[in-house]
């Protein structure tokens, strides 16, 4: 899955492409998915009008769509508006880190017989530095997302990913022990988002998100042993030559 910010502020690459061009970038070098993101849900963001991320957003799903028919393109949003508007322009999944906080999410969703990406996530964007405490972080994270998961499967959503929110309220070690339990999850259909994140900082010379490629690069290596099955990544290129080398190595079909 290759990110595309339709952003100004995102951690990682706000205002740095016009999205619909990076998207097509994206394709070319081999996503299977193309997520759209129109509200940045880095640290202490702020919200974003549901009129301002709709305008960021439906020209950019429009646009791929046009473009490559064929591709499926995810729509990563909290919102059950901003969730309809993509998927009727040509979105198949939503990708909503808020796993159905918005009650209206898990109909519009049903109704429209798309994909969900449920994530883990504590408070909002702006809040969620705050709320780091766990008596067992990786056993509640993922029985919080059963919990969304048999909800969404409830109203009628037949396809679920479930994402343990790397670094969404959770500190660099407690995201790495997330990680580290994803073997324990090959039962579950797992998306893990971890490309260029700040807990990445604090093991060897990677302070910005800039200089993460090497460690994103080495969390999608560990995923793909773990049997994660999507990759969020930034680095779309890079990313599958090293899974594609990974696996000639083991012996492995890329």
């Amino acid at each position: 899955m290759g990110i595309v910010n339709a952003t100004p502020d995102s951690f990682s690459d706000g205002g740095r492409y016009r999205p619909v061009d990076h998207a097509l970038r994206l394709c070319d070098e081999g996503a299977d998915v193309v997520d759209i993101g129109g509200e940045s849900t880095r640290p202490g963001a702020a919200e974003v009008p549901v009129d301002e991320e709709l305008a960021r957003v439906i020209p950019v799903v429009r646009g791929l769509r046009a473009a490559r028919p064929s591709v499926t393109i995810s729509i990563d949003t909290r919102r059950a508006r901003v969730a309809a508007a993509a998927v009727d322009a040509g979105a198949g999944v939503v990708n909503d880190v808020s796993a159905g906080a918005d009650p209206a999410m898990f109909g519009t969703c049903a109704e429209r017989d798309c994909a969900m990406v449920l994530m883990h996530m504590r408070g909002t964007p702006a809040t969620m530095r705050s709320l780091v405490d766990y008596d067992d972080v990786c056993a509640e994270v993922w029985t919080w997302l059963a919990s969304r998961a048999e909800a969404a499967r409830e109203a009628g959503v037949l396809s679920v990913w479930l994402d343990p929110g790397i670094g969404f309220a959770k500190t660099a070690g407690q995201s790495l022990a997330l990680l580290r339990d994803l073997p324990c999850h090959r039962d579950k259909r797992v998306l893990v988002g971890a490309s260029r994140k700040s807990f990445l900082a604090g093991i060897g010379p990677q302070p910005s998100p800039d200089d993460r490629l090497p460690g994103s690069l080495a969390v999608a290596l560990w995923c793909r042993d773990a049997g994660v099955d999507l990759l969020r990544v930034h680095d779309v290129a890079a990313t599958r030559a090293a899974l594609c080398t990974w696996g000639e190595l083991r012996g492995e079909s890329s």
